[in-house]
This record gives structure tokens, C-alpha cells and sequence, in this order.
């Protein structure tokens, strides 16, 4: 191969518009204008097939829960245009002119060019399957594939995915959470056979049973049967299955059509030949990402593919580079277990030996390929914790040298520090950031938070998986600069939530506003006026509804219900032990079909109520506490549920009356706020069938009284509990639980379960148990104290509102209508079905901007919304406005309106939002996904979300005015089909 001569390149084509095309043109423009006087990119011209710009495709599934493409996109079109790249979408390359250097079009344009770069990328490969051209058989790929699967989704009852590999488990996924019953077929006899081996796929295959999802392994599709559509598949050995929507994701193949039609090089299966600055066999065409085969390999993962943009921009621009092969590693979640992949897992035993751990107890394996003299490491497997990923796949870059004593260690929390490792090290593979270049960032830009690390070095941007390095990098530094010690709740206080604790504790301070004006700045944040509100209720548990409370609340605490993801909310009666009259299910029957409420048994041996309005939460809740039912703080980082057997009252193995005592500890804990929440159970006898060892404190019967297992956890990360004491009395076990939830209280960071909280303790359960049952602190009988003066004072949360009217009033969705929010719907009319299987909700046009702070148009006017009283102090509520919804909020004397609708669900739910700012800046913080915006401009504070609508506000005589155009040209002239404000 010939060289180009690099600055030379001033025309160039680059056909592709995905993650590693996108990356190129960032790449491109930074080295073209570091590049002083160069003639090099004059004119860079990007084709992309899709009609829309490049997104994010890594994250693909997420589509599914925020159907926003807003959300995942890269860049806009204007993105491109600021930097002066042409950009045609909707656009195919058919053809490549080689002799004259054009790329013919399929709208007929010839592009001419000095490099052309092909980023074509990959397809999906579709097996030749008879029937695979039916109804209802889709692949996996973009976003328009996504659409077309979720509009099947509305219909469909059962799914297969044909593919047991990375994208066909996303897939599945994807269709697990639409309520569909879902199949995975492999034609392996493993699932993720390139990633794992038998012993990690086969803890992952377990997960993923357990969540009811049929895996087929060694099966291979022979036909889709059906007449237009898909009715089932014909597996080979004649089985048969059912099923009504089919995703193909058996691979993929290089997308090398137009490079192979045009003479250039490509592999015997498939991939554009390219060399190490990612030349072909013609000298003016380049390749990158998943269409090019590079040293006999194609590179399937984000990573590699941005390393070679990177090297190719440097090449164009006059720079010496060179690509010698991609990192393959990768950090998962499949449905919902952690997996990752690093180095060579499967290098050849011969020159290599492997640790293991396994423990199918709490779903982890951990493999490890090392060197035969130990002072290397090759590769590892993950499967269930993946926490020390961050660590290892640095290590398994580098060329350390290991301490083989310390290898067995690896992967169990101890492995080499980070702050240890090379600065050459590469920690963000997306982005190739350096652990020296993080750590140059922070001393020299004086960098103190992971979000100000991730905006200057990118590191952190791409898939993520490197956060936790990248989280750890900073601790070092700081400590280094004597900065450790400011681990602070947010910008606000200058403390830890503990310190906080004690702060509160010792000055019997009262209030948030108190608080902040004697020991912090600013007005507060979705981070600290949570956390505060938890401590207050903690030590004093007063009514979190009180006038001084609610601001502090979010969406959930403040309407005292969960809420979901179109803005209705759940009710969850309490229903201690799972013990219920038949009076009172009838009477849950009642509210549910009044109301046409979604009924569930939840895992907690309760009845969760889906789908109620706001304003339907006082009178759904009038005839709750009527029939003797309490709030179940299901909504509350709180004490939530006590599971129970049935015990020795019906149990002919029940040794103890589990249920008797599963119902005193419930009401003994009621409603008590912690960091997090709060599970229990109480078993009869070992057999356990209450599952106490998952809990975060547990009681298990013996005939001599009860074991008491503390900090478990059921959830992502599976941790059985640990043994606190054995054969205690009823008495004596409530006694050294009050001492445990209390020390939890007092001493765990915010938003940490009890199991966490305990792996982080020094000394662990020896320690817990030193200070809960031998009181080696001293402080025993101050806990139980503490504890008992929570008990005493609770209360009914919803009984609290019902008897006070003015907190009663505030349950409504308008400010300036008594009716309900009618862009969602009951399924009172449908019967009882899931939620995927109801039709869409009719919506209300939402209010959005095409840019951040768009101007109000000519004709609008100041309108009267509200009453000032009607908007408590740091609170916002929504206003009716024709047919479309405002915001309106009152923040320390300000006053602020934007749009009601979330711009990832379009949901109605900003005005719930909580309030406060960054840095001075004023932000509501959205209920759903907790992304902040800023109330003045609009502008999102995350950095990954759209903009929102603001609207300017007067108030004069005690009344709210905003200015906006007139109610009948939103929904008809300012509002696009997806409720875009027109700019």
C-alpha cells in the first residue's frame, strides 16, 4: 500500500454516521484547528443512512424506558454545523468511483474526495430461517427497530430471542420489561460464549432463569411458522414454541458491501482490510470501526472503534500514529446481574494458570488468568460483583509486576489500589484517558468532584465502566492535597451525612432552614434536602408534612405514594406479616375497582394499587383508613415490610409463632426513616421459607427462641445475611434490634442499604456485633432509647392528612382547575392487564423547546395562572393553560415557569419536582429520573437531556402571571407532532 499524503486531505468523505463516525468528526476538528496552517479537512462531508444523527447505541435498551432519542443522541445537526461539517442524513452511498475519487449517492450526487472513509459499520445477521420474513420477526439494531418491537409489544404475549450473546440478552431484556413472556435460544451450548466460560455462564443462565426468562441452550431454530405472522418456532428435534414476536440477534456482520463492490480488499468472512493507520488497499479509502478487519480481527465494541477514529484524525492531520489492536473488555448488566469480560480470559492453560472463585450461594464467580510465575495478569471473567472490574482490566493492560501472593486476593476487595496504578495505564477505554492524564487534570485544574473530572478529561463519558477508577483517582488526589476530609453531603454543607447527624442531633435543630443557615450555604438541592429531611424525621419524627417539612420532600414523600413512570402513583396499604381479614381485601377490592386501579401482590406479602391520579390519593385513602388500614411507607426511605411464614400456628414443622412475632416487629418499626429502606422477615423454623436471611435483619426460629441475621440483601447485589446472635428470647431479640437499626441510623451514608453499610464497617460483624449484643461502646442503652422515642411518637401518615385540610388541599395536580391530569388513564374500561399491554394514553401537547431559552413569540401575553398563596415557598405546582400544562414554583422569593412535562417520559411531573440550586444557579430536580434543569434559562444541568421550556413570571397583587402565547396556537401552531415548541 501507497501512502496518502496526510494534509493533503482537504476534501474528505466520510460515509457513516454512527458512535465511531461522530468521534472521528470530534477528533478531525480538535487536531485541525490545533493544526496551525495546515490545509488539512477544509471540507468534510458525513453521509448517514438513518434520519437522524448519530446516537448513542451502547445504551440502546435504555430507548425502551425513556422513548426519547433526544436522550441518546451524540450531536445535532447543529453540532456539526458549528464545526463546518456537512452533514446529510437519510442519505446511502451506493457506489465508489475510485478512478475519479466520487461517492455516488442514492439520490443521484456525486461527492468527490481525497480520503474517503468508510464507517459503515455492521448489520445484523439473519440467519436463513424459513418464515424469518414474517409479521412480527424483527432484529435489534436501531431505533426505528426499537419502535417497531415496542408497537409489537402492545399485542404481543410471548418472545423469543433468537441469540444468547451480548445484544440478544439486551434484547431480552428489553422485552422482559414490557410483561412479556420471554425465551432465549442459543444455539451454544453456553450463553455469551465469546465473553464467559461454562462456570460463569452458567451462574449467569441461573440469574436470568430466576427472573422467569426460558433459556434454551444448544437449540437452533429450523422454521418461523405462522400465516402472515409469527405463531411459533420449530426447534430442531420437532419441539415447538409458541410465541407472537421474534428478535433476531445471532450476530452480526461488516457492512463491507460498498468497499467490496468497488475492488477494495476485504476478509474471507467479511471486514474491510485496513493496516495500523487504518489504510486500505486504496491509498485515498480508509476504514473504521466494525466494518474494518484489522490484523485478522473486527472489533465489535465501542472502545477500539474510538481509539481508531483517534488514530486516523491524528493521521489526517499530519500526526504520526498507529492502531495496534483494540481492548475487547466490557462491563455489563444483563438483566440484572453484573458481568464483565477483561484481557484473555481463554488464553491457552499451558501458559497460564487460573483462580477461581465461586460462591452460588450469593451468585458470584471470579475468574482470573495469570502468568505461570504469577507476575502477570492475562485475563479475568466476572459474573454477579463486578466492583474490582475497574481495577483489574487496568492491571491486565499493563506490564506490572504482580505479587503472586497477593493474587488470590484478586477480585474479593483487595486487589491492587488504585492509587498505585501506572500513569501510562489506560483507565477510560472509550475515550483513551490515561491515569496519569486524570491525575494531571485534578491537580492542575483543582479539580474536587467526578462530574468536573468527567467534563475536562472525558474519561467517564463513554460506557462508564470506568467510574469507579476514575472515583477512586480522586480520593487519592484529594488526600494527597489534605482534601479527604471534605467528603461532603453537596455543595451546600460542608459535611458528612453523620456529621450532619450529630449537628442536628446535639443543637436540636428542628428545621432544614435552620440548618442551612447556621451551618451550610445556598438554598438547598435534591441531594441535601432529602437527606436532612430523613435526619429530622429520624431524631424528632415529626409529621413530614408540616409546613417546615414539605419543601424538603421529594415526589414520593410529599404526596406519600410511589410514583411511576406516567406521573400516577402507587398505594400500598400496610398489611403486617401478610395477615389480612377477608372485610379488609374485600375492601381493597372496593378502592381498586372504584378507581380502576392496577392490583399486584407484591413480594412483601402486600397488595400494591398502580396507577392513581394525585388527586385521587384523599379519597382512595379515606376509605383505606376507614376499613383499619395504615400507610405502608412504601414510598419512604423507611422501615417497609416484615415477611412471614404461616409458623408453628398452621406450620407442622414451625417451631416458634413466627407470624405473632413478624407483627410486632412491623408495628414496633413502622414508618421509622433510615438511610434506605428497610426489609425484614421471620421465619417459623430453618427451613426458612421467609427468606430472613435476605433481609436487612431477620429472625429465623430454634427451639430454644431465635437467630438473628442482620445486613442482607436481596436486591442487584445479593448478600445473605450475617449471623448478629443465636437463641435470644422475643424481648432480648427486639432489644439488640432497636440497637442495630439505631447505630445504622446514626452512622451509614445516605442512600446505603444495611448491607453495604456493614461490608464498609471495619472490623465487620465481629465489630456490629461487639457494639449491638456486648455494648463494647457503652452507648447501648442511648440507642434503644433514641429508638424508643421513634416509636412512640408515630403516626399515620395519610390519617394525618386526612384530618388536616390544608395538607388534604394540597393533593391536586392544577392550581386552577379542580380536575385531574387527563394525559393519563385508568384501566377501568380494559380490564386487569399490565401496563405493556394497555394502549398509549392520550397526552396532552407537551412543551418543549427546539433550543434552550427560546423566546417568547410576538403575540404572547401576560397571562393570569394562580394565586401566590396557591404555591407554597420552595415548592412548585402545575397549571392548566388550555390544552397544555405549566410549571409554576416559588423558590426563596423568586419565581420561575417552565414546562410540566419531563422530557424523557412526557410525563406531567416537573412541578413535583424539588427545588434549590447549583452553585447559585435556581434548578428543579424532575421526580422520574432526577435530572435538573435550570429554572431561568431551561438549560439542563445533567448534560444529558434535552432543554426544557421557561416562560417569564410577574407577580403583582397576590397574582402569578406568565407570559406565553395564546392558549389556541400551543397546541395547534407552537406545538410540532412531538410537542416541540416551534422556535
Amino acid at each position: 500500500m501507497t501512502a496518502a499524503v496526510p494534509g493533503a486531505a482537504s476534501r474528505i468523505v466520510i460515509v457513516g454516521n454512527g458512535m465511531v463516525s461522530h468521534r472521528l468528526c470530534d477528533k478531525l476538528d480538535g487536531y485541525r484547528k490545533a493544526t496551525s496552517g495546515a490545509a488539512v479537512a477544509e471540507h468534510i462531508v458525513v453521509l448517514g443512512e438513518e434520519p437522524r444523527p448519530a446516537y448513542d447505541r451502547v445504551h440502546l435498551t435504555e430507548y425502551f424506558t425513556h422513548r426519547s432519542a433526544d436522550q441518546l443522541s451524540l450531536g445535532s445537526a447543529a453540532w456539526y454545523a458549528e464545526r463546518g461539517i456537512e452533514l446529510q442524513l437519510a442519505t446511502r452511498a451506493v457506489r465508489i468511483a475510485r478512478d475519479e475519487r466520487v461517492v455516488i449517492t442514492d439520490r443521484g450526487t456525486e461527492l468527490g474526495y481525497d480520503v474517503l472513509v468508510l464507517a459503515t459499520g455492521s448489520a445484523p445477521l439473519v440467519p436463513p430461517i424459513a418464515g424469518v420474513d414474517k409479521a412480527g420477526v424483527f432484529v435489534y439494531r436501531t431505533i426505528e427497530d426499537l419502535d417497531a418491537i415496542l408497537a409489537r409489544c402492545g399485542t404481543a404475549r410471548r418472545a423469543a430471542v433468537i441469540g444468547g450473546g451480548l445484544l440478544g440478552l439486551e434484547a431480552a431484556r428489553a422485552v422482559l420489561d414490557a410483561g412479556i413472556e420471554t425465551h432465549v435460544i442459543e444455539v451454544a451450548p453456553r450463553l455469551m460464549p465469546r465473553q464467559l466460560d461454562t462456570a460463569g455462564a452458567a451462574l449467569l443462565e441461573a440469574s436470568i432463569r430466576r427472573l422467569g426468562v426460558t433459556v434454551h441452550l444448544g437449540a437452533r431454530v429450523q422454521a418461523i411458522g405462522g400465516g402472515d405472522a409469527v405463531e411459533w418456532l420449530e426447534l430442531a428435534g420437532s419441539d415447538t414454541l409458541e410465541v407472537d414476536l421474534v428478535i433476531v440477534s445471532a450476530g452480526i456482520r461488516p457492512r463491507d458491501e460498498l468497499a467490496r463492490a468497488a475492488g477494495i480488499a476485504v476478509g474471507p468472512r467479511g471486514g474491510i482490510v485496513v493496516d495500523d493507520v487504518l489504510r486500505t488497499s486504496d491509498p485515498h479509502v480508509f476504514a473504521v470501526g466494525e466494518v474494518a478487519l484489522h490484523r485478522e480481527t473486527v472489533y465489535g465494541l465501542v472502545a477500539p472503534g474510538y481509539e481508531m477514529a483517534d488514530v486516523l484524525a491524528r493521521h489526517l492531520t499530519g500526526q504520526t500514529a498507529a492502531f495496534a489492536g483494540g481492548d475487547q473488555s466490557a462491563k455489563l448488566k444483563l438483566l440484572g446481574t453484573d458481568v464483565a469480560s477483561f484481557g484473555d480470559p481463554f488464553r491457552d492453560p499451558g501458559s497460564a494458570h487460573t483462580i477461581v472463585y465461586e460462591d452460588q450461594v450469593r451468585g458470584r464467580y471470579e475468574k482470573l488468568v495469570v502468568s505461570r510465575d504469577g507476575t502477570q495478569l492475562y485475563g479475568g471473567i466476572l459474573v454477579g460483583d463486578t466492583s474490582d472490574y475497574g481495577r483489574l482490566v487496568q492491571l491486565a493492560r499493563g506490564t506490572q509486576v504482580l505479587d503472586a501472593t497477593q493474587l488470590p486476593a484478586f477480585g474479593r476487595g483487595t486487589s491492587t489500589a488504585t492509587a498505585e496504578l501506572a500513569d501510562d495505564l489506560a483507565v477510560c477505554s472509550c475515550n483513551a484517558v490515561s491515569a496519569g492524564a486524570i491525575r494531571r487534570s485534578i491537580r492542575g485544574e483543582a479539580l474536587s468532584t467526578v462530574a468536573q473530572v468527567k467534563s475536562c478529561t472525558k474519561a467517564g463519558t463513554g460506557c462508564g465502566g470506568c467510574i469507579p477508577v476514575v472515583n477512586e483517582l480522586l480520593s487519592a488526589e484529594l488526600a494527597r492535597r489534605g482534601a479527604a476530609s471534605r467528603r461532603v453531603v453537596c455543595e451546600h454543607f460542608a459535611h458528612t451525612r453523620q456529621a450532619l447527624f450529630e449537628i442536628v442531633a446535639a443543637r436540636r435543630i428542628r428545621t432544614f432552614a435552620q440548618l442551612i443557615a447556621e451551618h451550610g450555604t445556598g438554598t438547598g438541592c435534591e441531594v441535601c434536602k432529602p437527606i436532612v429531611a430523613s435526619i429530622l424525621a429520624s431524631l424528632h419524627n415529626e409529621p413530614i408534612l408540616d409546613q417546615a417539612h414539605q419543601p424538603l420532600q421529594d415526589s414520593n414523600d410529599r404526596f406519600l405514594a410511589n410514583i411511576q413512570r406516567d406521573g400516577t402513583y402507587s398505594v400500598v396499604p400496610r398489611i403486617p406479616a401478610g395477615e389480612i381479614t377477608p372485610d379488609q381485601l374485600l375492601a381493597i377490592g372496593h378502592v381498586a375497582k372504584k378507581y380502576g386501579l392496577y392490583t399486584k401482590i407484591t413480594g412483601g406479602q402486600r397488595i400494591d394499587l398502580l396507577g392513581a391520579r394525585v388527586e385521587q390519593l384523599p379519597e382512595i385513602w379515606q376509605e383505606l383508613v376507614a376499613a383499619g388500614f395504615e400507610s405502608g411507607h412504601a414510598y419512604g426511605k423507611a422501615m417497609r415490610t416484615v415477611k412471614s411464614c404461616v409458623g408453628s400456628t398452621w406450620c407442622r414443622f414451625g417451631v416458634q409463632d413466627s407470624t405473632a412475632l413478624a407483627i410486632r416487629v412491623e408495628h414496633r418499626y413502622k414508618g421509622i426513616r433510615a438511610p434506605h429502606k428497610l426489609k425484614s422477615a421471620v421465619s417459623g423454623c430453618i427451613r426458612e421459607c421467609a427468606e430472613a436471611r435476605s433481609k436487612d435483619f431477620g429472625l429465623i426460629a430454634t427451639d430454644q427462641g431465635w437467630n438473628i441475621y442482620v445486613c442482607g440483601n436481596g436486591g442487584s447485589r445479593p448478600r445473605h445475611a450475617d449471623l448478629l446472635v443465636a437463641n435470644v428470647d422475643e424481648d432480648t431479640a427486639i432489644r439488640y434490634i432497636d440497637r442495630f437499626i439505631m447505630l445504622y441510623i446514626r452512622t451509614a451514608d445516605h442512600l446505603t442499604r444495611t448491607s453495604t453499610w456493614l461490608d464498609k464497617m471495619e472490623g465487620g460483624i465481629e465489630h456490629l456485633r461487639d457494639v449491638v449484643v456486648h455494648d463494647s461502646l457503652g452507648i447501648g442503652e442511648e440507642l434503644e432509647r433514641q429508638l424508643q422515642r421513634l416509636t412512640e411518637s408515630y403516626a399515620c401518615e395519610w390519617r394525618g392528612v386526612l384530618e388536616d385540610p390544608a395538607k388534604r388541599a394540597r393533593f391536586r395536580h392544577f392550581a386552577n382547575d379542580a380536575a385531574g391530569d387527563d394525559t393519563v388513564t385508568s384501566i377501568e374500561e380494559r380490564g386487569q392487564r399490565r401496563p405493556a399491554d394497555r394502549r398509549p394514553p392520550v397526552r396532552l401537547p407537551v412543551i418543549r423547546p427546539s433550543e434552550p431559552a427560546a423566546p417568547a413569540t410576538p403575540q404572547a401575553v401576560f397571562v393570569r395562572l394562580a394565586a401566590a398563596r396557591d404555591v407554597a415557598p420552595d415548592t412548585g405546582i402545575a397549571v392548566r393553560y388550555g390544552t397544555a400544562q405549566i410549571a409554576i414554583f416559588h423558590l426563596r422569593g423568586a419565581w420561575y415557569a417552565t414546562q410540566n412535562a419531563c422530557p424523557h417520559t412526557r410525563a406531567m411531573v416537573l412541578a413535583r419536582g424539588l427545588l434549590g440550586d447549583d452553585h447559585g444557579t435556581p434548578k428543579v430536580a424532575c421526580p422520574l429520573h432526577k435530572k435538573t434543569f435550570d429554572l431561568a434559562t431551561g438549560a439542563c444541568l445533567s448534560n444529558d437531556a434535552p432543554a426544557i421550556a421557561t416562560f417569564p413570571v410577574r407577580v403583582a397583587d397576590g397574582e402569578v402571571w406568565v407570559e406565553l402565547p395564546p392558549a389556541e396556537l400551543l397546541p395547534v401552531a407552537a406545538c410540532g407532532h412531538d410537542g416541540a415548541l416551534a422556535s
